[in-house]
């Protein structure tokens, strides 16, 4: 993983959520987005009053709760924004279900990420390759993969792009009472037990003790729970 800020343009991402926000909208308009999962909108609500003009993306795999759909139009009506939408190609999604099944994903690791791959990491390498840089919600706090994951870095998994994550340091309260604060509109899901919210078919509610991840891919170990859109870059 390719730390860059200070080395290249004389940032060394530091500072708070908001300043690296600042700094990175400032530095890459109109060509960096905000991936965005609808799980919450902290991160829109910073860079709206940053720059109302920001861009904000997000992957359709066609496998969404329906409550992802409606805290997405909750999101575009509170903010008056419009998402630009990524989807799988269709092709590559129909072969795998002719091949595989609905529910090949279940059968090992690999053909878990297979799935990801076309669902999820194809979209998102083709958004990226219009951009220069992208902002995504990721925090240390959600898994033992993510623990080591700075504000900033060159993303060579992902086309050498510059990936901005300025919530890292960030926790599960801290969200929540941000949220609160700011009357800001969140996913419903997380009112019935889930705590981190992906594809229908692999996540479910979390239980009382496990951790924030523990309903993502729960049939799997922890060091596995990445789908490909964030990748551990010096695991490459």
């Amino acid at each position: 993983m390719n730390d860059v800020g200070y080395k290249e343009f004389g940032y060394d991402g530091n500072g708070e959520a908001g300043d690296v926000l600042r700094w990175a909208l400032e530095k890459f308009h109109p060509k960096i987005a905000i991936a965005c999962s609808f799980q919450h909108a902290v991160l829109i609500d910073m860079a709206v009053r940053i720059n109302p003009e920001v861009r904000v993306f997000s992957i359709d795999t066609g496998r969404l709760p329906e409550e992802t759909f409606e805290c997405a139009a909750d999101i575009e009506n509170h903010f008056g924004i419009k998402i630009e939408w990524i989807l799988p190609k269709q092709d590559s999604v129909e072969k795998m279900m002719r091949e595989s099944g609905p529910f090949s994903f279940k059968e090992s690791l690999d053909a878990r990420r297979g799935c990801c791959a076309i669902r999820k990491v194809e979209p998102l390498n083709r958004m990226l390759s219009g951009l220069d840089a992208w902002i995504t919600g990721v925090r240390s706090d959600q898994n033992v993969t993510r623990k080591e994951t700075r504000k900033i870095f060159r993303d060579d998994a992902h086309g050498d792009v510059i990936k901005v994550n300025p919530l890292v340091d960030w926790n599960y309260d801290q969200i929540k009472d941000y949220v609160k604060a700011r009357k800001l509109p969140y996913n419903s899901l997380f009112e019935k037990g889930y705590s981190s919210i992906g594809c229908a078919c692999c996540t479910r509610a979390v239980e009382s003790g496990e951790d924030i991840r523990a309903g993502r891919w729960w049939w799997e170990n922890p060091e596995h729970k990445e789908c490909g859109l964030h990748v551990r870059n010096w695991d490459i």
